[in-house]
């Protein structure tokens, strides 16, 4: 969960061209260059800062072009690029700057945040390093090492730059913040707490509350985490925070909480989709399944390609009993048009055997059925469900091998179990068919722990879309 703000491309980036190539212009004193040339080159410098970057960018290219290979030239073109958001025609003279002066910090942090505002995170990553090696007293150095180790999943190396950033810039809330959070991703909790501790009226920042919130649930104290987290809201009601708060009562299983969260920030925050699947699957957790029919159902029509909505209707759908519940409905035409969904398509299929039988019905159920084994032969629900199917068109002795199928790649299968076992007495396999039956009698204990696995699985999904 990222709680703290993210250090933009930008930040870094200006912290770079406040250098201003000024400070380069020191290491532009080259005895062989002619005063014509540094004159031209003092010309373009005083056209930048006089605001008349179009005149500086042309005299910069023009030099560029007549005189390559000259680091202070090729610098300062490149952060006038970079300052017009020039960064693809930027990236080659910088690029030629780092190798003309490879002992310059500034080059290479300039060049690292071209190649990061280009999305190429890894040799930004790589120029930032080389920075830091070069000048590890520079605090916006360090600072952006830290944010790009934390884009790179490496919070560990992420801590150790911030802490040297801190160390050069003691004080800097933003700064120690940063430092929480990659402590806290790094599993480092008492040195997390500690930073938080740390931060003057941390009491009254929103930020540190939803940290602390997430160092306590990553401890196992979920009565501090939800607490904090709660508090984070009080100081900030954003969405951020309120869907942090409600997945800390989903990820616990208190779902009239979490439904409580979720029904005011789908009125709050009434574009927010992650707060209707979160009311979904708290609803549906509460054992309101008509209602999370109901919610994903509305998900799914806004979204018709969403495979995860299309998931979830279905697992709705096929948990509840008989009875009409027309927007289940909804399952067949995106089945039929995603024929690779196996998961969907199998769910779809089991309501359709709640429905009352119809030639259509039928040749409908069989297609979808056979899409999902196309798909996934190893589903064992649809195996299943293909078994029931033939045994429903009085074909018993077609159940027998995906009924077969199905329980070997769910032994827990009670319902296959069962079918089979009638499947093998009509075959006249009678010790076979009592086999069945009691390793039915057997499973069927587990139904309403398959419902709490179920729900477990769907509840861990949602959790982990906060990360």
């Amino acid at each position: 969960m990222k709680q703290v703000r993210q250090v933009a491309a930008e930040s870094f980036l200006l912290a770079c061209i406040a250098l201003h190539a000024h400070n380069i212009l020191a290491q532009a004193a080259d005895p062989n260059n002619s005063s014509a040339l540094e004159q031209e080159f003092q010309t373009a410098m005083a056209a930048q800062d006089a605001g008349d970057l179009d005149k500086a960018e042309a005299m910069l290219a023009s030099l560029h072009t007549r005189h390559p290979g000259i680091f202070a030239v090729d610098e300062s073109l490149g952060l006038i690029y970079v300052a017009r958001d020039k960064f693809t025609e930027a990236l080659p003279v910088l690029e030629s700057a780092a190798r003309e002066a490879p002992a310059s910090d500034v080059a290479h942090a300039n060049l690292g945040a071209a190649y990061y505002k280009l999305h190429r995170t890894a040799e930004a990553l790589k120029a930032f390093e080389t920075a830091a090696r070069l000048s590890p007293q520079n605090s916006a150095t360090q600072q952006s090492l830290g944010q790009l180790y934390m884009e790179t999943h490496q919070p560990e190396r992420a801590a150790q730059a911030f802490s040297a950033a801190i160390a050069l810039k003691p004080g800097d809330n933003d700064l120690m913040m940063a430092s929480a959070q990659a402590l806290v991703e790094a599993g480092q909790l008492t040195q997390a707490r500690k930073q938080l501790s740390a931060i003057p009226d941390s009491d009254h920042s929103a930020t540190a509350q939803s940290l602390l919130g997430e160092v306590d649930e990553k401890a196992g104290d979920f009565r501090s985490a939800a607490q904090h987290y709660a508090h984070a809201v009080e100081l900030d009601p954003s969405e951020q925070n309120v869907w942090a708060l409600g997945v800390e009562f989903l990820r616990h299983w208190t779902f009239e909480p979490a439904i409580k969260e979720f029904e005011a920030a789908a009125e709050k925050f009434p574009n927010s989709t992650r707060m209707k699947l979160g009311l979904g699957v708290a609803v549906f957790g509460n054992g309101d399944f008509k209602r999370a029919i109901q919610v994903f159902a509305d998900l799914l029509t806004t979204d018709g390609n969403n495979t995860l909505y299309a998931q979830l209707l279905g697992v709705a759908c096929s948990t509840i009993a008989q009875g009409e519940q027309p927007r289940c409905g909804a399952l067949i035409p995106y089945a039929l048009s995603h024929p690779r969904d196996a998961k969907t398509a199998a769910h779809a299929a089991a309501w359709l055997q709640k429905q009352e039988h119809t030639e259509e019905r039928s040749a409908t159920e069989q297609k979808l059925l056979e899409n999902a084994i196309a798909a996934d032969p190893k589903l064992a629900e649809a195996q299943y469900r293909m078994g029931l199917f033939q045994q429903g068109e009085g074909h018993w002795d077609l159940s027998i091998p995906h009924l077969e199928t199905a329980v070997k790649l769910d032994e827990e299968l009670s319902e296959a179990h069962y079918r089979l076992g009638q499947a093998y007495w009509h075959a006249g396999r009678k010790t076979d068919a009592e086999t069945q039956m009691e390793l039915y009698r057997k499973y069927s204990a587990k139904k309403l722990e398959d419902r709490d696995h179920m729900l477990g699985q769907i509840t861990t999904f949602v959790v982990d879309m906060q990360n």
